[in-house]
C-alpha cells in the first residue's frame, strides 16, 4: 500500500494535477484538438488523425476520459467520444487562474 500526501493540498491544487496529467502527453492533446472539430466521433476513426496504433490511442482516450475530459457511449461494437466541454470550461477556469497567479507573484525576477 503506497501512502499518499494528497491530503496536504487543497482539492482545487489537485484537479489542477489532475488536469495537467491528463495533459501530458502531446498524443492526448492531439486526440482533444482532433474532437474539438467534430461533435462526436468513433475510436476508430481517431486512430486515422493520430498516428499511433488502436491500443495506444484507447489507452490514452482512458486516461482522457478518467480526467473527465471526454465522454463516451458504448454503442454495440463502437464507442463514440466527445468533448466534455462543461469540465474543460471548469479546468481552463481553473488553469487560467493559478497561472495569473503564478505569473504575477513571480514578476519573473532572475533567481540565479
Amino acid at each position: 500500500m503506497t501512502y499518499s500526501k494528497n491530503h496536504a493540498f487543497s482539492s482545487e491544487l489537485q484537479e489542477i494535477a489532475t488536469i495537467c496529467k491528463a495533459l501530458s502527453h502531446p498524443a492526448r492533446i492531439a486526440i482533444l484538438k482532433h474532437l474539438s472539430t467534430c461533435s462526436s466521433c468513433i475510436s476508430g476513426d481517431i486512430t486515422k488523425e493520430i498516428p499511433l496504433s488502436r491500443s495506444t490511442v484507447s489507452q490514452h482516450l482512458q486516461e482522457l476520459k478518467k480526467a473527465n475530459l471526454i465522454e463516451g457511449e458504448i454503442d454495440g461494437v463502437k464507442i463514440c467520444y466527445c468533448l466534455n466541454s462543461k469540465i474543460i470550461k471548469k479546468h481552463f477556469g481553473l488553469l487560467n487562474k493559478i497561472l495569473i497567479e503564478i505569473s504575477t507573484e513571480n514578476k519573473f525576477t532572475k533567481c540565479c
